[in-house]
């Protein structure tokens, strides 16, 4: 039985006693929570939550032709941050990608959180904290912590390039900052400023993601069970480009300015997903997803990989412990990475698991996010096809929406994310190649 989103919010309002309707967008909802209620608010966060859910659930891995940064912000622990159980909830792929590293260093956590506040104090335009923000991170990087970060890496001289880049963008961000001091608010010259210390900060974190990977122990593999050996495998982190155009020739418009092509660069994580990871990785070397068409569209999620004809996914001899579809399609395990546990879980949800509540290592919570579609009941029913999430998280904190824990998140897009706004069902996928990272896939013998 598939129940429409109209009837979910039914269902959600008349928990809470208050008439029944279906809002137009969710979008309406999120500009408009703030005047509500709490126990309203409640009720809101349910619809757009069952929004994203009614989206995927209606036809979740089988397509058929039927079918604003917060103003505040708060020093949080790492814990919190990856979890989005926090002040704020974390919506920045590369920020989620570095939590998401099998790393524990104290230290450099400690330091990650101070840059990364720096952006957000940035983007808000909360100056003076984005400048004491800057000095704190300057201070550690000149204290013996950094002793204790080389002592982490497995090349300590690597890491100290890394640490010394850093150091040195310290200095034009502090002096980005303290210009816009002197602008006036809403001036171009404050733009100019703003935009410096923002270029500064992004500098500093790109190699902060360098030390923070040098970090990863050396010959680390995550561990997967033997049974799926006969699988592919992403032993690491892998970097996908993709190019997509319009069938008829017509232009991408995002945000008022138009593009021949969309193009985006997406980070597969192995250290959360091999098997899912390994799966996707190896049918963009195959050439799979080439000149296929997007095939959903929705405003929640865009989605792809059914081929032509009758098979929903890719047709490939199966693994021996998931098997093969009805049509010959090679099936993957669910593969979910719980917080705080040494392996992925398999073939199960976390409510089915009895662990419902509990935050997956890399959530749902970006734009741009990458999930495997599946059949709702079956969890072994994945193959090809995956979507990019669209929905804004600011109402559904990692761990408390209805996609961490039943559908495995194994990827975000870091660069050309806001194409995927622009992206309408019939565009085309003209290419797809592996960029950096092709040697972490390890393939069945």
């Amino acid at each position: 039985m598939k129940i429409s989103f109209a009837a979910i919010s039914c269902l959600a309002l008349s928990a809470t006693s208050a008439a029944a309707f279906a809002p137009s967008s969710p979008h309406r909802i999120s500009t408009e929570l703030n005047a509500s209620p709490e126990w309203l608010q409640k009720a809101q966060q349910t619809l757009v939550t069952a929004g994203v859910a009614a989206s995927l659930w209606s036809a979740p891995a089988f397509l058929d032709s039927t079918g604003v940064f917060p103003t505040t912000t708060s020093t949080v622990t790492a814990k919190e941050m990856a979890s989005g159980s926090g002040s704020r909830v974390n919506k920045d792929a590369e920020s989620l990608l570095r939590y998401g590293l099998p790393i524990n260093n104290k230290e450099v956590r400690k330091l990650q959180v101070v840059l990364e506040d720096v952006k957000y104090d940035i983007q808000s335009k909360r100056k003076g904290a984005a400048l004491s923000g800057s000095q704190k991170a300057k201070a550690i990087l000149n204290s013996k912590d950094t002793e204790k970060m080389k002592a982490a890496c497995r090349e300590p001289d690597v890491c100290q390039k890394y640490l010394t880049a850093m150091i040195q963008e310290m200095d034009p961000l502090s002096a980005a900052l303290k210009e816009s001091q002197d602008t006036f608010q809403g001036s171009d010259q404050e733009r100019a400023a703003l935009d410096k210390a923002y270029e500064a900060q992004n500098e500093a974190v790109a190699s902060l993601s360098l030390l923070e990977e040098q970090m990863v122990p050396k010959g680390y593999k995550v561990p997967v069970p033997e049974e799926y050996n006969d699988l592919p495998q992403l032993q690491g982190r892998a970097t996908v480009s993709m190019t997509l155009v319009k069938p008829n020739k017509a232009p991408f418009q995002v945000d008022a300015v138009s593009y021949p092509e969309a193009k985006m660069k997406m980070v597969i994580d192995g250290y959360n997903a091999p098997v899912t990871g390994g799966n996707f990785l190896e049918l963009v070397q195959k050439g799979f997803y080439d000149k296929m068409p997007i095939q959903r569209s929705d405003g929640f999620v865009v989605q792809t990989g059914r081929p032509e004809g009758n098979a929903e996914g890719y047709v490939a001899p199966g693994s021996k412990s998931v098997g093969n579809g009805k049509n010959g399609e090679r099936l993957i395990p669910l593969e979910i990475f719980v917080k705080g546990d040494k392996a992925p879980i398999y073939e199960v949800t976390i409510e089915d698991e009895g662990r419902g509540g509990e935050a997956t290592v890399i959530p749902f919570s970006s734009y741009g996010a990458m999930g495997w579609a599946r059949e709702e009941y079956d969890p072994n029913s994945g193959s090809s096809q995956f979507f990019w999430l669209l929905f804004d998280s600011d109402l559904t904190p990692a761990g408390k929406n209805v996609l961490d824990g039943r559908y495995p998140c194994f990827g975000y897009v870091v660069e050309g994310a806001d194409f995927l706004k622009a992206v309408e069902e019939g565009d085309i996928i003209v290419s797809a190649k592996v960029t950096e990272g092709a040697e972490n896939l390890i393939l069945p013998k």
